[in-house]
């Protein structure tokens, strides 16, 4: 399956655009003329910023310890590093409408991180929790309407917001497993378990034909672990709609391995066209 399919309301911060600083550069007899020498890192840069300060409003609100300031960090810095990196793999300068918003998504999945890490040595407050992954959640249909009508979709974009879909995915489900048990674990890792096997099987990286149940079974599980997580639902079927989810998601991985499968000898490009 396309990775990006599976892990799967307005921005929290309009990001200003790079700022593109000019030096001289002698040229025909020694004129200055303006060489750009602007950074790629100004938008993860603002992000960062952002995150810190959403941890220091949560800390300051509802208190984060340690564990929700230590978890918020690092997946604060190590986003940031991913970010640059991935920026100056494809070459762009700047982030568009489209990733600033995903990266505004990924300021509350931060959020998120941090309130679900603490969860687990003191009493969550699930109200602002389940609201700041509803708020990551909606803000996913916007970035994809953003970059089409923008007409910046790009590969960068694609991943960017697949990566922040996959790890809220993973959030939620790491807590809702103390209430519902460890199986629920599942739903966030076998994103990860079927990219580590893709390094192994190089066939599994093939590209898969589109499909919307993809897409319509990725979706599920966030909204399916937000509403189990606010504890609104009866016990049995908070253990029904999030074992159905799970269902779905095992079905829609089996059903993309079985195609790569078969299509593992077959042409790339042809593959990949389909």
């Amino acid at each position: 399956m396309t990775v990006s399919d599976h892990p799967i309301a307005t921005s929290l911060v309009r990001l200003r655009p790079s700022r593109h600083r000019t030096r001289s550069a002698p040229l025909d007899g020694g004129r200055p003329v303006p060489v750009d020498t602007s950074t790629e890192v100004d938008g993860p840069t603002v992000g960062l910023a952002v995150q810190f300060v959403l941890l220091a409003a949560l800390s300051a609100t509802v208190g984060l310890g340690p564990a929700g300031w230590l978890a918020g960090s690092a997946y604060a810095v190590v986003s940031w590093l991913l970010l640059v990196r991935g920026m100056r793999r494809s070459g762009a300068r700047t982030l568009g409408a489209a990733n600033q918003v995903t990266l505004a998504r990924a300021s509350l999945v931060g959020g998120v991180t941090a309130l679900v890490a603490t969860s687990f040595w003191a009493p969550a407050p699930v109200g602002l929790l389940v609201a700041v992954a509803s708020v990551a959640l909606a803000l996913d249909w916007v970035d994809g309407q953003v970059a089409r009508r923008t007409g910046t979709t790009s590969a960068l974009g694609a991943r960017f917001d697949m990566e922040v879909d996959a790890f809220l995915i993973l959030v939620l489900s790491a807590y809702l497993a103390r209430s519902l048990g460890g199986w629920v674990l599942a739903i966030g890792v076998l994103r990860y378990v079927f990219v580590a096997a893709a390094w192994a099987l190089p066939w599994l990286r093939a590209a898969l034909p589109h499909r919307f149940s993809r897409k319509t079974v990725a979706a599920m599980q966030g909204i399916v672990l937000a509403v189990a997580s606010s504890g609104l639902l009866p016990g049995p079927l908070a253990y029904a709609s999030v074992g159905l989810a799970l269902a779905l998601l095992c079905w829609s991985f089996a059903r993309d391995v079985g195609w790569l499968w078969r299509a593992r000898h077959r042409d790339p490009v042809s593959a990949g066209s389909r």
